[in-house]
């Protein structure tokens, strides 16, 4: 019998990041990471791969109308922007303190968390 895991992915991004679009329509942008879906590793950028939806009108908004959201990219095609430096970094792990901490590869420096 296989044991399941409850681990969550770990990932390189987290919610309150600045990322730059590295691939896409959006290619080249820099913007904060409103939401991380771990399950389908994907995350939701401010102001990137905007869509538009149409809403039905209800009775909580009588009108409907059509309303702007941002939709979630993959997570493969963002790059965490290093704080210190202003540019585009990946990034690795180490134990400090007995946690793991993310680190700037391009730097070597902590990455702060949000």
């Amino acid at each position: 019998m296989e044991r399941k895991s409850n681990k969550q992915q770990k990932l390189h991004v987290k919610k309150g990041d600045t990322v730059k679009v590295i691939a896409g329509n959006a290619k080249g942008k820099t913007a904060v990471v409103l939401e991380v879906v771990t399950a389908k590793s994907r995350v939701i950028v401010e102001g990137v791969n905007v869509v538009t939806k149409h809403i039905k009108p209800s009775a909580a908004n009588p009108e409907g109308g059509i309303k702007k959201t941002e939709a979630p990219i993959h997570i493969s095609n963002v790059m965490l922007v290093d704080p210190a430096t202003g540019e585009a970094t990946r990034t690795g792990r180490k134990l400090v303190d007995g946690k793991l901490e993310r680190f700037s590869k391009k730097t070597g420096d902590l990455v702060k968390n949000a």
